[in-house]
């Protein structure tokens, strides 16, 4: 069959197919969609929030090592397939013009060649959309089909994670809350290092009055509670690793499936699919809320679909109770697969890591791995899942405003802080006592104001009344 958009002849095979005014729907467990022309390149879309979204020149796959971080860099299979796929969407690319196909329900991937899309669902569904055009009216068409959330201001936010990591305290933050009195944040979050293991969600030593307590000093400040969590992860040393063995996720021989290596240890998933795991996931989401914690970041969510794309209706599912648990909680997504996570996230994050650095050149380059920390990494992603906006709180991660431990310059901390404004998400993790008084009035004004952002091609922005331009970077 063919159809006629966007003013070209596009030959297709799908089992069902519905012409509109700026595209096409299609339906079919799978479709081809052949090119009508020879493209340069392929919008490949990775799985979840670190995977690589970018536009990448055919022939140019290379392993990603070691095989160990492959769970939690992308869907396995997208990373072991020797063939260009993409995660749920997948376009060509000619000059100014692009043919996208977009899948419509989860897990589907889209696989790219010179003169082809095909796509395929890995488990149930079969809704497809098409547009061929300019790239922003294409993937603005294809948002518009997707899944949202009614969107308000994003919050302000000081996240501990960029400046202490894991070395955290109740009475460090004690100090911290006392030093950020007149600066305009809205919530302080409290990263990973509090909990006794992933998967023993309870505070460890260093927490002695509780998470409740904490809680109730951050409200007393002004601020909203923020609390990290891994949900669907667990490691050997957790009780719940030892005590529900019967709740890991494995294979059909009964292995234990890897979710990754992290914090120097192996990293496994709860079963997502189980009754039992759903129950203790919302009681954990309860309890958490009712020690005061109104602003959730769960991170690592992609543990609760693995082994890819086959288990996004699993995953969906399983954050449906999550987000009824947490009622009008805002709930920050990391490390969450990008289009199942659609219309129950109120922030996404959409990109890697940053780092106080730009690239770490024995990651992406010698081991072929571009979902590693690093400001290049997350400026490539976010800037590629832009178009995401329309539908959900899109998150870059934070902003640098220090000098101190940070090897970026000035020219790309500011690259980072416009993509702030471009997005709306503000977020920082710098200490006031790590900020010279300039770096304190500039992070100040960053906070309490928004400046007018003016697009002004696919990858560069008036942001005030600077011209920025990311083409240079990816």
């Amino acid at each position: 069959m063919r159809l006629v958009l966007g003013g070209l002849e596009v030959p297709l095979k799908a089992q069902g197919v519905e012409v509109l005014e700026d595209g096409a729907l299609l339906w079919g467990s799978e479709v081809r969609v052949h090119a009508p022309f020879r493209a340069e390149a392929f919008f490949r879309h990775g799985w979840q929030s670190w995977s690589l979204a970018a536009w990448v020149g055919f022939g140019s796959k290379r392993p990603l090592l070691p095989p160990e971080r492959r769970p939690q860099a992308d869907d396995p299979f997208l990373l072991e397939s020797e063939e260009l796929w993409g995660s749920g969407l997948g376009a060509l690319r000619q000059r100014e013009r692009v043919l996208l196909l977009g899948a419509l329900d989860p897990g589907a991937r889209v696989l790219g060649r010179e003169g082809l899309l095909l796509g395929r669902y890995a488990g149930e569904g079969g809704r497809w959309f098409l547009a061929v055009g300019q790239e922003e009216e294409v993937f603005a068409a294809y948002a518009e089909r997707l899944p949202g959330r009614t969107q308000n201001p994003s919050p302000r936010v000081w996240c501990s994670w960029y400046s202490f990591y894991t070395r955290i305290s109740q009475d460090l933050f004690l100090e911290i809350l006392e030093s950020l009195k007149g600066f305009p944040f809205e919530v302080f979050q409290v990263d990973d290092g509090w909990q006794r293991a992933l998967g023993d969600w309870e505070p460890n030593a260093r927490f002695p009055q509780g998470m409740a307590y904490l809680a109730g000093q951050i409200r007393a400040r002004g601020f909203r509670p923020g609390l990290w969590l891994a949900p669907f992860l667990v490691t050997e040393d957790s009780s719940l690793f030892q005590e529900r063995p019967e709740w890991l996720l494995r294979d059909g021989e009964g292995r234990l499936i890897p979710a990754g290596f992290n914090w120097g240890k192996p990293l496994f998933a709860l079963d997502s699919g189980q009754e039992e795991v759903l129950d203790w996931l919302e009681m954990l989401i309860r309890k958490v809320v009712a020690w005061g914690y109104d602003y959730l970041k769960l991170d690592f969510l992609y543990a609760g679909a693995l082994p890819g794309a086959e288990g996004e209706a699993r995953y969906r599912r399983a954050l449906e109770r999550i987000r009824r648990a947490a009622g009008g909680t805002y709930l920050l997504f990391s490390g969450a697969p990008i289009l199942a996570s659609l219309g129950l996230a109120d922030g996404l994050r959409v990109g890697p890591d940053v780092a106080p650095y730009w690239d770490n050149e024995d990651r992406s380059v010698h081991l072929g791995d571009p979902t590693g920390p690093g400001l290049r990494n997350a400026l490539r992603s976010t800037l590629h899942r832009l178009w995401l906006k329309r539908k959900v709180h899109v998150d870059p991660d934070v902003v640098y405003f220090r000098q101190r431990f940070n090897l970026l310059s000035p020219s790309e901390m500011r690259l980072q802080q416009a993509m702030a404004e471009i997005t709306g998400f503000k977020a920082t993790s710098d200490p006031p006592a790590w900020l010279a008084p300039e770096e304190k009035e500039a992070l100040i004004r960053f906070l309490g104001q928004d400046l007018p952002v003016v697009p002004l091609a696919p990858y560069r922005f008036r942001v005030g009344e600077e011209e920025v331009d990311y083409a240079p970077f990816p």
